[in-house]
C-alpha cells in the first residue's frame, strides 16, 4: 500500500522498497478552468552540498529539464514536456536510476515552474489535483504520493520534493514550498 505524504514528511526509499533501483517520479496537475492550457515544466537539479550545506549543481549538465532530458551519467531522465496538462495520469515523468548516479550526488531537487507565468498571468492557484507520485519503475508499484493541495494562490513555482542521501540511503522528502520565481531564478540559485 502506498504511503500518503504530507508537507515535510520523508520516507526512506530503501526501507520502503528494498529492491528499488529505478525510481519513477510522476507529476500531475489539472487546470481549475477547463480549456485553459497550462504549460508546467518539471526540472531536476542534481546537486552536491557545498561547505555551507547548500545544494549546488554538480555541473550545468546536471540540470535536467525540457531542453536537457538527461544527465551525463544517464541516471536522471526527463520523459519530455507536457505543454497543456491535458489527459489523465502523470503529466510529466522523471526517472532516476539510483545505482547510476554520480557518487558526488547528495540531493536531487524537484522543481515545477509555470512557463511564461507572468505574461500569461498564471499561478498555482489556478490548478487543482497537483501531485507527485513515486513508483518502483521496474515493478510498477506505487511507493508514495504527495498531493500539494491548494496552498499556492500566487506562486508561479513549487519545489515538490527532494531525493537525498541520509546516512548513505536514499530518502524522499515532500517539500511543498511555493515561490514567485521563474526557472532561470532557480538555475541561478543552484549554481
Amino acid at each position: 500500500m502506498a504511503i500518503n505524504l504530507e508537507k515535510g514528511n520523508s520516507i526512506n526509499l530503501v526501507k520502503e522498497e528494498p529492491t528499488l533501483v529505478n525510481l519513477r517520479l510522476g507529476l500531475g496537475w489539472d487546470p481549475v478552468t477547463e480549456h485553459t492550457p497550462f504549460d508546467l515544466d518539471s526540472s531536476a537539479f542534481i546537486c552536491q552540498h557545498n561547505t555551507q550545506g547548500e545544494p549546488k549543481l554538480i555541473s550545468d549538465e546536471h540540470f535536467v529539464f525540457y531542453n536537457n532530458l538527461k544527465c551525463p551519467q544517464g541516471a536522471v531522465n526527463h520523459a519530455g514536456d507536457n505543454r497543456t496538462g491535458d489527459g489523465s495520469g502523470d503529466d510529466e515523468v522523471i526517472e532516476i536510476n539510483l545505482t547510476k548516479l554520480d557518487p558526488k550526488v547528495d540531493e536531487i531537487s524537484l522543481i515545477v515552474t509555470i512557463h511564461e507565468a507572468e505574461s500569461r498571468k498564471h499561478n498555482f492557484g489556478m490548478l487543482k489535483n497537483s501531485y507527485i507520485k513515486l513508483y518502483n519503475q521496474d515493478t510498477g508499484k506505487l511507493i508514495a504520493q504527495y498531493n500539494l493541495g491548494n496552498d499556492f494562490d500566487n506562486e508561479t513555482s513549487v519545489q515538490f520534493g527532494s531525493v537525498f542521501k541520509e546516512n548513505g540511503q536514499w530518502t524522499f522528502q515532500a517539500i511543498g514550498a511555493g515561490y514567485q520565481l521563474g526557472l532561470a531564478d532557480f538555475v541561478n540559485g543552484y549554481q
